[in-house]
């Protein structure tokens, strides 16, 4: 099994000072490592939500943005303290203080109340995946009644069962392929995938796989350089599950997923990152150069070159 680095230091390798991303046939690519340090936070936030602050200033009767936000400096300043996380926008070894008291430590909350006998016996009792805060397939469909049922339907009713959710992603893996692709994952559990934006470029976006229980496998996918800025904290705007209940009976994995909508990636662009995965961890990229460049971002090699994953994300 290949040998796992640290994703943080690894895409700061892989990404590093000496690469230089050039224009394709379907976008310009941006240089993701960028991205992350020509605009402050404050700024991509003002810009994002000033036609609200203008309504809102309109509404309460301030005339302006500035205005607005005179009358909330004592609210932003407390709230921007109590924001602090270390590891994420402050060090490692920061100081929390209470605005206030500029030199007094930060105080922790008091310790959990304790639990009840009942809840801790119900957790106790509960499945792997309840565990793990992940939805199980019994949640969206009767899984024995559905065990009874031929493929064709099966693949017809979870179909159906999404059918009505606009960020939804939804498909049925038949079990081989999904064996392939997951025994792939555990050797490759984090990567990163291009994705072409119409007018824009290209956006790199980080994957990550995990395997909380023995019946569900997640795929969670986050941009790049949101990954970059936040690291750990980072929050995945696209997040895939596959079922496994029937795997074995019926040969099939039932997979779902949601786009968050105010992570500006569309539902067809998760579609999208989705089908490309398929093809960089399936069968077919066993001996192609997409497997190479797994294994060398897997070893951190430094030989991983951006200008052939795009390359290859073309053919897709």
């Amino acid at each position: 099994m290949a040998s796992l680095v640290s994703p943080t230091r690894h895409i700061a390798r892989a990404f590093g000072p000496t690469t230089r991303l050039t224009q394709r046939r379907w976008a310009q690519v941006h240089d993701i490592r960028f991205l992350a340090t020509h605009q402050k936070p404050d700024q991509r936030v003002y810009d994002k939500y000033k036609a609200k602050l203008e309504q809102k200033a309109k509404q309460e009767g301030h005339g302006d943005i500035d205005k607005l936000k005179s009358a909330y400096k004592e609210k932003i300043v407390e709230l921007r303290q109590k924001a602090i996380v270390p590891g994420a926008n402050a060090p490692l070894d920061a100081v929390v203080t209470a605005p206030d008291t500029p030199n007094a430590p930060f105080q922790p909350p008091p310790p959990p109340q304790p639990q009840p006998l009942s809840a801790i016996q119900s957790k106790a009792g509960a499945s792997a995946e309840e565990k793990a805060g992940i939805k199980t397939l019994s949640s969206y469909i009767d899984v024995a009644k559905t065990k009874e049922l031929p493929q064709k339907e099966i693949e017809y009713i979870w179909r159906l069962r999404h059918a009505s959710s606009p960020n939804s992603l939804c498909a049925v893996v038949p079990t081989d392929i999904y064996q392939h692709i997951a025994a792939t994952a555990r050797k490759h559990p984090q990567f990163v995938l291009p994705l072409p934006k119409e007018g824009q470029g290209a956006e790199i976006h980080f994957l990550q796989w995990t395997f909380p229980s023995p019946t569900t496998c997640t795929v969670l996918f986050t941009g790049l350089a949101e990954f970059k800025l936040k690291g750990e904290f980072a929050q995945p705007h696209t997040t895939v599950t596959h079922h496994l209940d029937l795997a074995d009976e019926k040969g099939l994995v039932l997979l779902e997923g949601t786009v968050l909508e105010d992570k500006q990636i569309t539902v067809d662009e998760g579609k999208w990152l989705l089908m490309s995965l398929q093809k960089f961890y399936g069968k077919s990229a066993e001996q192609s150069p997409r497997r190479k460049l797994m294994e060398q971002f897997s070893q951190g090699d430094s030989t991983f070159n951006i200008e052939e994953l795009l390359e290859e994300a073309e053919k897709i």
